[in-house]
């Protein structure tokens, strides 16, 4: 056998190494090739529609692909969730992971048609939206140690109100009424407009609301903030306490979205979404955004992200089961 010939079987077989090798090349290789969706499981024009849409814009401007935002609204975010749960996990189809669809709905609905869990793969937290503890300006309390006091001595005839059963106006309600001991009437209404306003009118209580719905009728003097729902206060209300330093020792409480994947995504895909969005929040229009509307950014690893996940799984489900919640 001569040499010549066993440089060309050599050759050979490196060619169709090559070529089998090639065959063979993950399909995300040369990710993103066409369109990113982004599914957003409420409908557009709300809070998470908008949050959505400005990352997403933000998104295709780094990748130079297109981002498509789909609202598929429905069963608390559950129709969109189960959708992004389902769908192919090639990187094409993203979902704005939020708190009821992934951490409550689960405690709450007797069947789910994914597990948040197995089923989705956590990219990154977006931002965690801290909440107000506003009271009617009727009622004659000028702290959350009065208010508690008060609802004690008036056990069962204050309010809250909330735009609806598992929401984090809800359940933040229903922590509130287990950590102090009082008992309260929850109302839950069709959305946090019309809640808000019945705050406003007097017809309710309290309520725990979001900075961008509360702050305009704080800032016009219709209703008065007793306390935030967060770790540290806030930099739109500097002056308005935490509520663990107002004495309910601990509490924490936040609405929150990210952004999840089909579970099964490629890694290399998932830590390349999870390095843009990061670069994204820092984005400075982004990260006024999310400051303008008392919220906080998020970030950090899909690692962090999953833990948060399941650790606000497990909080909830402790509030859920102590009030015996359950959806109509």
């Amino acid at each position: 056998m001569s040499i010549p010939f066993l440089h060309r079987r050599r050759l050979l077989a490196a060619t169709m190494l090559a070529i089998g090798l090639g065959t063979l090349l993950p399909a995300h290789a040369a990710w993103p090739e066409k369109p990113i969706t982004i599914v957003v499981p409420y409908a557009a024009g709300g809070f998470a529609d908008t949050r959505i849409r400005l990352v997403g814009r933000k998104l295709s401007e780094a990748l130079g692909k297109p981002v498509v935002v789909d609202n598929r609204a429905g069963a608390g975010g559950v129709l969109g969730t189960a959708y992004v749960a389902k769908a192919a996990p090639d990187g094409y189809t993203l979902g704005a992971g939020n708190l009821a669809p992934l951490a409550v709905n689960p405690s709450l609905m007797a069947k789910m048609p994914y597990d948040a869990a197995k089923d989705l793969a956590p990219i990154v937290l977006i931002e965690n939206s801290p909440l107000i503890l506003s009271v009617s300006r009727e009622l004659p309390v000028k702290n959350v140690r009065e208010l508690i006091a008060l609802a004690k001595e008036k056990s069962g005839q204050l309010s809250f109100g909330s735009s609806g059963v598992g929401g984090a106006h809800h359940l933040s309600g229903e922590m509130f009424r287990e950590q102090t001991g009082t008992q309260l009437v929850h109302v839950p209404y069709k959305g946090g407009a019309p809640a808000g306003a019945d705050l406003m009118a007097g017809h309710l209580s309290m309520m725990f609301e979001m900075g961008y719905a509360a702050m305009p009728a704080i800032q016009a003097g219709k209703i008065h903030p007793l306390a935030v729902t967060s770790r540290q206060r806030l930099a739109i209300l500097p002056d308005v306490p935490t509520l663990d330093e107002s004495g309910v020792k601990g509490f924490e409480s936040y609405n929150w979205q990210g952004i999840v994947a089909p579970a099964g995504t490629p890694r290399p895909i998932v830590d390349r979404l999870n390095a843009e969005f990061n670069r994204i929040l820092r984005d400075p229009e982004v990260a006024k955004a999310i400051a303008d509307t008392g919220s906080q950014a998020g970030g950090g690893t899909p690692e962090d992200f999953g833990r948060f996940i399941a650790s606000e799984t497990v909080k909830w489900k402790k509030v859920i089961q102590a009030g015996n919640i359950k959806l109509d």
